[in-house]
């Protein structure tokens, strides 16, 4: 199976697509200066302490206060204060931890009020980011994720992956690990370390180590509300989390995030550097690979199954509703239960692949095609087991169907759903029902193309414009590319871009630039009458 990353710049930062056999297997979308970010630790504040469910409400910079519950405190909550009271009375440097005296656990059945008051500062983890009206949820049990190891201040065990299964790759991960790490840090050896060598690990737990200490000496001068410690980029994360061997390609459209990946591959997986590449095409890099036309048809109400069947997905605030349908799958088998154990099987594993493309969160109900057999029954849900161990990192629990042929399926969220609208609002009429002529788009192109080359002495021009018009302009020997060459002695370049709707287009100058044209064409127009 093939892993390919392609990374598309934006102007308010980039959008990231995981492709796995060419399929479309995540997307996700990265804006410049996003805050509160899963993993990011800052100085919180207590504002509220509301001792009925046992929670605090704390303040980081977020509009509304963020939720920490008594149970998200941890046990180690009194050295993490005591160590933030020392930090910030400059009593303790470097944020080394080799000569702090740990505190004794909480109580776990403790109350909320014996521990924290309105006023009090100390650091806080994101552990799930605002969703909807609510704010960010928080956690004091602070960790620091590497690509090998996972890093826990105030904490002596090592603990490993469950998904490591050998027993003698256990004991040697477990040695080691005790033999490097430093005095009063816990680590988690995550599932990539299996097999790594001594050196690879002891580097990344150095490099966990320093971000640690870096954070703690910003925690000194720190005021209220303030990042401590920053998540890495989302595509350095997707890379930490995600790289190994059946990694083969990484292409991106822009020499600056080409830069940082390429830096960041060569400290994770020097040997991986090779496969990072600068893409240089014509057609924007979504639409060479395929990606726009499956963001389109894999974020819709309505999703297409390869083999006639499909789902309908309905998001409400309580819940998701994946409806199973046939379609015309229905007339090719030989009987109904045939039918419903080939649609539904299907189903399963493209449920799967939705639930981790749109990060789907909360309860889910999938509604299959009636079975009447209960072992096809276990099989859809052993299918849709599978398919969700193999692939989806979130914590999930799937239970067997119902006797009404529904299935219930939680699934951890800690960030909001992916959202992509896929009905386009007519451009022209701005969804009022009414349009003037379609064909007078390119009435509309050609005046702008006048107006820029002859009033506005554009040396070069590029055009994007929808796959429809692109096949209209570029069609014949003369084209109306080549007729507006020989009338305008200059060349203009059609890019094609299946994200725009059929009769919008945009002119871009050399340096990649929209022209503004509203009022330009009017303009032209109007002086041609």
């Amino acid at each position: 199976m093939s892993n390919e990353l392609i990374i598309s710049a934006t102007q308010e930062g980039c959008r990231i697509a995981l492709l796995k056999d060419k399929t479309l297997a995540e997307f996700h979308e990265e804006t410049e200066g996003s805050k509160f970010v899963v993993g990011d630790i800052y100085l919180g504040t207590v504002k509220k302490v509301v001792q009925g469910l046992n929670a605090a409400f704390i303040d980081i910079g977020y509009e509304k206060d963020a939720f920490l519950h008594y149970l998200d405190l941890g046990p180690q909550y009194a050295s993490l204060q005591k160590f933030t009271k020392l930090v910030r009375a400059k009593k303790i440097t470097g944020g080394k931890l080799d000569k702090f005296q740990l505190e004794k656990d909480i109580d776990k059945h403790g109350k909320i009020g014996q521990q924290l008051t309105k006023g009090q500062v100390f650091p806080v983890q994101v552990v799930k980011e605002p969703i909807s009206t609510k704010g960010p949820r928080l956690s004091c049990e602070l960790s620091i994720p590497g690509r090998y190891l996972v890093l826990v201040p105030f904490s002596s065990g090592v603990n490993l992956s469950k998904k490591i299964s050998s027993s003698e790759e256990r004991k040697r991960l477990l040695k080691l690990i005790q033999s490097i790490k430093p005095e009063n840090f816990g680590v988690i050896i995550r599932t990539v370390a299996e097999g790594k060598e001594v050196a690879e690990l002891e580097k990344d737990l150095r490099t966990l180590v320093k971000t640690w200490e870096d954070g703690m000496t910003r925690l000194v001068t720190a005021k209220e509300n303030e990042k401590i410690i920053g998540e890495i980029s989302k595509t350095s994360s997707i890379l930490r989390d995600l790289l190994n061997e059946s990694f083969d390609n990484i292409q991106v459209d822009d020499k600056k995030i080409f830069d940082e990946v390429k830096d960041y591959i060569h400290t994770i997986a020097p040997d991986k550097e090779k496969i990072v590449k600068l893409y240089t095409g014509k057609a924007k890099i979504f639409e060479h690979f395929g990606i726009e036309r499956q963001i389109k048809s894999a974020f819709g109400q309505t999703v297409s199954l390869k083999a006639g069947g499909y789902l309908i997905i309905e998001h409400t605030e309580a819940l998701h509703v994946i409806d199973v349908n046939s379609g015309n799958k229905s007339n090719r088998e030989e009987s109904q239960e045939t039918t419903a154990l080939s649609v539904n099987t299907e189903a399963a594993k493209e449920v799967a692949r939705q639930l981790r493309l749109r990060d789907m969160g909360g309860i889910i109900v999938v509604d299959f095609i009636d079975m009447r057999s209960a072992d096809n029954k276990k099989l859809i849900y052993q299918i849709m087991k599978d398919e969700m161990a193999a692939s989806d990192k979130s914590k999930h629990t799937v239970l067997p169907l119902s006797k009404f042929g529904l299935m219930q399926i939680t699934r951890e969220r800690v960030r909001p759903q992916m959202n992509i609208v896929t009905k386009e609002v007519c451009p022209t009429c701005n969804g009022t029902g009414k349009i003037t002529a379609s064909i007078l788009v390119t009435d509309q192109i050609e005046a702008n193309v006048e107006h820029l080359f002859v009033r506005q002495n554009e040396k070069q021009l590029v055009l994007s414009l929808h796959p429809f018009l692109y096949a209209f302009y570029t069609k014949g020997i003369f084209s109306q590319r080549v007729k507006w060459y020989f009338k305008y002695k200059r060349w203009v370049t059609l890019i094609k871009d299946s994200s725009l709707a059929i009769t919008e287009f945009k002119f871009l100058n050399h340096d990649g630039e929209e022209i503004e044209l509203a009022n330009q064409a009017n303009t032209v127009a109007l002086s041609d009458d």
